[in-house]
């Protein structure tokens, strides 16, 4: 079993498109894995140890270009002591042999699979010309997702406003100052910021309650991607569609059977589904984060060292 550490993985230098090219890959071959729902268990409010499973599909249809087909598990923590507070680990198999081959520190992989998700969902569902962006929460997985768009679409010249939270807005504007196509401002105020977005982004890691109890306050035409899922709840039913990862990990959302137009973002990407077909709607897209995103990186990245 090899041991694969953050520093061996960020060493790699792993190109955020090449990030967004594998979350494509791994919705690619979703129809034919094994996916069950996440588990979760819960030591004390706002904390968690989540265990999530995914078998890839065998290869015998020249779906992908793996070795071997690989069984992982994810596990991942959020414990308010621990500093910084989520972290996870992943375990990876030989699904013929039952080997484990490798395991894998995989803060680097959730955070930048969950940035490549956003950002590839955020350039299909956004309207025509969708330049304004808005981003509440600042963090590292904010940081991904503004990463791989400036990759995947340096055509485009973003106005990113930043919600302001302690230096956090300082630092990201410090952090992108090298990027030619975004320029940043920061706002004190949400409601200012989600009347004048085309696509906006939550990345804030326990949002309690509603961002804006009034949600005709949302422009006709944004799209909004809460990446922690929570603040949104008004405008499930509210939105003319919804889109999410996987069927399985949203159906228990409390107003899932209500929710106008949904489909997979999968699908979207695929041509199955025509995801945004107008300019005057608005969309929310719920990536919820499952474990072939996981496996299919872990996958990508134990190949390329061997």
């Amino acid at each position: 079993m090899r041991v694969i550490s953050d520093q061996i993985i960020q060493d790699l230098q792993i190109r955020p498109a090449t990030c967004v090219d594998w979350i494509k890959e791994s919705f690619a071959i979703k129809s034919e894995a094994q996916l069950p729902a996440k588990i979760s268990v819960h030591p004390s409010d706002g904390e968690f140890f989540t265990s999530m499973p995914c078998l890839l599909p065998s290869n015998t249809e020249g779906l992908y270009s793996f070795h071997r087909r690989y069984y992982g598990v994810k596990e991942v923590h959020r414990l308010l002591s621990s500093h910084p507070s989520l972290g996870s680990n992943l375990m990876l198999y030989d699904a013929q042999t039952g080997q484990l081959l490798a395991l894998l520190d995989a803060n680097w992989i959730t955070t930048m699979r969950t940035g490549a998700v956003a950002a590839a969902t955020a350039k299909a569902l956004g309207k025509c010309d969708a330049n304004r962006l808005g981003f509440v929460g600042l963090g590292n997985t904010a940081r991904a997702t503004m990463l791989c768009l400036l990759h995947i679409a340096p055509e485009t010249h973003f106005h990113v406003q930043l919600m302001r939270y302690k230096n956090q807005a300082e630092l990201f504007q410090e952090y992108f100052k090298d990027y030619p196509n975004a320029r940043f401002s920061i706002v004190n105020s949400f409601e200012e910021m989600a009347r004048t977005t085309d696509v906006l982004f939550s990345c804030i890691t326990n949002a309690q309650g509603l961002f804006l109890p009034d949600q005709r306050v949302y422009p006709s035409g944004i799209t909004i991607i809460p990446v922690h899922m929570r603040g949104f709840e008004n405008c499930d039913t509210a939105f003319d569609r919804v889109f999410g990862d996987d069927t399985a990990h949203v159906c228990n959302f409390r107003l899932f059977n209500q929710w106008h137009g949904y489909a997979e973002i999968g699908d979207v990407f695929s041509g199955k589904d025509p995801g945004r077909t107008s300019d005057i709607q608005r969309l929310i897209a719920y990536n919820y984060g499952i474990a072939l995103h996981d496996v299919v990186f872990a996958a990508k990245i134990y190949e390329m060292l061997e």
